[in-house]
């Protein structure tokens, strides 16, 4: 899968040209020219990486960093005019991974995104499984305190319901049999005339879904089973 990498500077130029390199590399790039397009492109969409220039108007790379490190865990790397080793400390206090000065050889802004890329995607392998959050979407499923939020609101879900709806979120984009839900909830063998996980199924659409009989979450895939 192609790496998304959002490209944030004030600089068309210099958002072009590590554009240009990136995409030679085969990543997605996504530019924009300051803090504030930045933090409002992150509530829509999910990037592995970002490209954050310090010296920017309206907002600075500092504090746009320090507010995307309130919710998100992707590499940062910081670039800036300024060489001095307290930007430095300053840039990677405020939570970036890596701080490189302009002007900058491209070429080593790739290996370094390479890299970042690397740590962060062997990370999240090693633990996608251990997840408390799961994100998918508009829709938030916290394992620990089992709690479900649809479009920042929080939805009450009996317990049946939040194992069938968590299974599901945990193994996005797989589809799951009716069988494999039952004995994976409920524990039991599965009889092929139960229509529990059909009924319950209902009524988690019924209270994350705007439209149940229209579903963008939880799928029905015909004759197979349910996946989100």
């Amino acid at each position: 899968m192609e790496s998304k990498v959002l490209i944030v500077d004030d600089d068309q130029d210099i958002r072009n040209l590590i554009s240009v390199y990136l995409e030679n590399e085969g990543m997605q790039t996504h530019k924009v020219e300051d803090a504030l397009e930045a933090l409002k492109l992150l509530e829509k969409k999910d990037f592995d990486l970002i490209i954050l220039d310090i010296m920017m108007p309206k907002m600075d790379g500092i504090e746009a960093c320090m507010k995307i490190r309130e919710e998100r865990n992707m590499p940062i790397i910081m670039l800036s005019a300024k060489s001095e080793d307290m930007d430095k400390i300053q840039g990677l206090a405020s939570g970036a991974d890596d701080y490189l000065t302009k002007p900058f050889n491209p070429l080593e802004l790739i290996a370094r995104v390479k890299s970042q890329l690397r740590r962060y995607k062997k990370y999240n392998n090693d633990t996608e499984n251990h997840m408390t959050v799961i994100e998918i979407g508009d829709l938030k499923v916290n394992s620990d305190t089992r709690q479900v939020w649809v479009r920042e609101k929080e939805v009450r879900l009996t317990p049946k319901e939040f194992d069938i709806l968590e299974l599901l979120a945990r193994n996005k984009g797989i589809v799951l049999s009716i069988e494999k839900i039952y004995e994976a909830v409920w524990k039991e063998d599965f009889f092929k005339s139960d229509n529990t996980v059909m009924v319950h199924i209902t009524k988690i659409r019924d209270k994350i879904e705007e439209d149940p009989k229209h579903p963008i979450y939880v799928k029905t895939v015909w004759g197979v089973g349910y996946k989100i």
